[in-house]
């Protein structure tokens, strides 16, 4: 079954060789190749180690408050911290370049696995949000080195694939110590998968115990981005192809009612710029993307660039996350929250199950289904500004009371991966 797998795996990164290469090129991946085919180079931390694995920006950040609580705990640790993406990667270095050292994860081929981990020596592995990669996590058993699944999430698109092929699943899942998952249900998921049960503890969402990078000043970027003193701002992030049009025409209502209000809008693949910027203009509204600042006034604004979303909530009136009026899963309600922002969202979170509930559970957030129930809540939420203070107020508290997952994380490394056994 393994060599199978192994095969497929081949087969399919020969066919996308092409593409790396170019994307590769255009990106600036550098010396990531090499570190993917498991050769990790120099300049890796001192023994002992531990490596945590976050595939891209939303794992890294979700990554960085455990990985400073693990150098707290247990300073004699060094860290490496893998990603797949080069924004991944920049997330880490910013954020984490003092406790941390970066390497780009290895393709799950046994050749690759094997060199990353001679030359790495982790004590133990920590993947954040099921990164479940066959090879790897058996190369670590073998080399009797305990792994976690931390912040585990099972979504239900991610549910129908794997029990299509329940039986490797029931295999992979057996060489992970301990899986620490978000909620019970996604506890319930993951037994159903073949984990073991009594592996399984429900530790909440680590994003609840993020302390946000310090936010943007307020006054520079207000003035960056062509607002007057009385403007308000309509933030709609980690937006999906299908959702835009919805925003741009909430935008204009709320306008009509709300003079003054301006758009900033961040669609979750910066690379749709330019589709992005046809709708903003098809509605007759000027644009400037945020990498063309200063802005006119009247211009919408497009985030083309990765890492400022969530520091750019704080400027906001209210927000809009994008991912939920398509059926994508939603993407991460918590960071406008935590700031203490109305959230508006659409009915498809089953990425961000937990977060929505406690949201809708203090009246933080508000369920759009479509475009015209976007546009009466935001012009509502404008036009009542003490109604639009309680409701981030309650979104506030929702992200306080979902604290907590990275102390329970850091017990089960003790009880489960540290100290660990000897490495081989």
């Amino acid at each position: 079954m393994y060599a199978l797998y192994s095969a497929l795996l081949a087969i399919g990164l020969a066919a996308y060789l092409p593409a790396f290469l170019l994307r590769r090129r255009r990106a600036g991946y550098g010396h990531a190749l090499a570190q993917r085919f498991g050769r990790l180079g120099e300049g890796l931390p001192p023994e002992p180690r531990c490596w945590i694995h976050a595939v891209s920006v939303g794992e890294s950040a979700t990554a960085a408050p455990l990985v400073e609580a693990i150098r707290r705990r247990w300073p004699e640790l060094g860290v490496v911290v893998s990603t797949i993406t080069p924004t991944g990667a920049r997330i880490v270095t910013d954020r984490l370049g003092g406790v941390a050292v970066h390497r780009y994860f290895p393709i799950d081929l046994p050749g690759a696995v094997g060199r990353a981990l001679d030359a790495a020596r982790p004590r133990f592995f920590i993947a954040i949000e099921t990164e479940l990669w066959p090879n790897f996590l058996r190369a670590l058993a073998r080399r009797r080195v305990p792994a976690m699944i931390a912040n585990g999430r099972i979504s239900d698109r991610s549910f129908r694939r794997y029990r299509r092929v329940r039986r490797l699943m029931r295999r992979v899942l057996a060489d992970v110590t301990v899986f620490a998952m978000q909620s019970e249900e996604d506890a319930r998921r993951i037994i159903a998968l073949g984990a073991p049960r009594e592996r399984v503890v429900v530790t909440g969402n680590l994003k609840g115990d993020a302390v946000p990078a310090a936010d943007p000043p307020e006054a520079v970027w207000r003035e960056r981005l062509g607002l007057a003193a009385a403007d308000r701002l309509f933030v709609a992030g980690s937006t999906h192809r299908g959702e835009e049009e919805a925003v741009l025409d909430a935008f204009l209502g709320a306008r009509a009612r709300c003079p003054g209000l301006a758009l900033l809008l961040a669609p979750r693949h910066p690379e749709r710029a330019a589709e992005v910027e046809a709708l903003v203009r098809a509605r007759g509204l000027a644009t400037v993307r945020r990498s063309r600042l200063p802005a006119d006034r009247e211009a919408v604004v497009l985030l083309d660039t990765v890492g400022e979303l969530a520091g750019l909530y704080a400027l906001a009136d209210v927000v809009f996350v994008g991912g939920s009026l398509v059926p994508v899963g939603g993407h991460n309600m918590l960071e406008p929250a935590m700031r203490g922002k109305p959230v508006l969202y659409g009915p498809h979170t089953g990425n961000f199950r937990d977060g929505a509930a406690r949201l809708e559970r203090t009246g933080g957030g508000l369920v759009v289904k479509d475009g015209l129930e976007l546009e009466r809540e935001l012009a509502r939420l404008l036009e009542d500004r003490d109604l639009a203070r309680r409701v981030g107020e309650a979104a506030r508290d929702a992200f306080a009371s979902g604290q907590g997952a990275v102390p329970a994380t850091v017990e089960l490394i003790a009880r489960h991966l540290w100290p660990g056994p000897a490495h081989p």
